[in-house]
């Protein structure tokens, strides 16, 4: 297996209930990883070693774990402090959604959550969102799918597992609105509301941060240029901290107050420079339309 801090040789996918679990596993395997689903964490490290043994799919193992396995949150932690103790790089991917977007999954599909029991969809939502919350927050890449559709997230994955060999961190640099709420996995936030809002402006009010007009008056803004120059040195500084701490994938959320001007031609700005750092980054402007 490769050694932690390069491209991953074991990935977990876990997450919440109707967030996508199956779509990355999917990608996964159409990519050449080999996929165990529904594996009990137990089992992680027999499945490495098997792996390992008879070089399964170039090294690229992956296993997608769910809630209902027994003890899932302390199984799920001594498996991956065995496979780390033994060597094995690993890295833990977990799909979230908000519970709005989980019950409108189960409804069209006419199927009950996993832990609902007697109770309400909502309830099994709540109790696996609190089983999970320790899992979440150890996990190396969280991938809110809350507004995806199946071939969005397919390209997410194919995006972070695709088997380049560039080194360094994968920055996903997404531009979003207050007004509709932070991103649920982001990493970092940068908020732009210092800079004036070109809502205000009339000619510019119908355009986004994409359109050079918008663009040019964001960033020559007192301030912006300073700005971009002093947050590139300190992304430059987080980094080589997650790098060195084996953290490959990071999320970068920049705010305004609807998501539309100041918040993309900063994150624009913003990608092009971590490029120039030699860093593998994607932009999206989650709420651009929105309005």
């Amino acid at each position: 297996m490769s050694a932690k801090g390069t491209e991953p040789a074991f990935v977990i996918v876990t997450g919440m209930s109707g967030a996508g679990r199956s779509t990355a596993a999917k990608a996964l395997e159409d990519l050449g990883w080999f996929v165990i689903d529904n594996l009990p964490p137990g089992l992680l490290f027999s499945l490495a070693e098997e792996a390992g043994r008879v070089k399964l799919a170039a090294d690229k193992v992956a296993a997608v774990v769910d809630v209902r396995s027994l003890a899932f949150t302390t199984d799920m932690n001594a498996a991956i402090e065995e496979l780390e103790g033994r060597g094995v790089a690993v890295r833990v991917v977990f799909l979230e959604a908000g519970d709005d977007g989980l019950v409108r999954r189960f409804e069209n599909v006419r199927r009950p959550h996993p832990l609902q029991g007697e109770g309400r969809l909502v309830d099994g939502i709540a109790r696996e969102r609190g089983l999970l919350r320790e899992v979440r927050a150890n996990a190396d890449l969280v991938l809110d799918t809350s507004s995806l559709n199946v071939h969005e997230l397919r390209r997410k994955i194919v995006a972070f597992f695709g088997g380049d060999d560039r080194p360094g961190l994968r920055v996903n640099v997404v531009s979003f609105g207050y007004k509709y709420g932070l991103p649920v996995d982001a990493d970092l936030v940068v908020d732009c509301r210092f800079l004036p809002n070109p809502h205000w402006v009339p000619e510019l009010r119908p355009m986004n941060g994409l359109d050079a007009p918008v663009r040019d008056y964001v960033l020559n803004q007192p301030g912006a240029k300073e700005f971009l120059d002093a947050y590139e040195e300190v992304l430059g500084v987080i980094a080589a901290g997650y790098t060195r701490e084996g953290k490959s994938y990071v999320t970068l959320a920049v705010g305004c107050t609807g998501g539309k001007h100041r918040s993309v031609a900063v994150s624009e700005q913003i990608g092009g420079r971590l490029r120039d750092r030699s860093m593998e980054v994607q932009v999206s402007h989650r709420d651009v339309g929105r309005e």
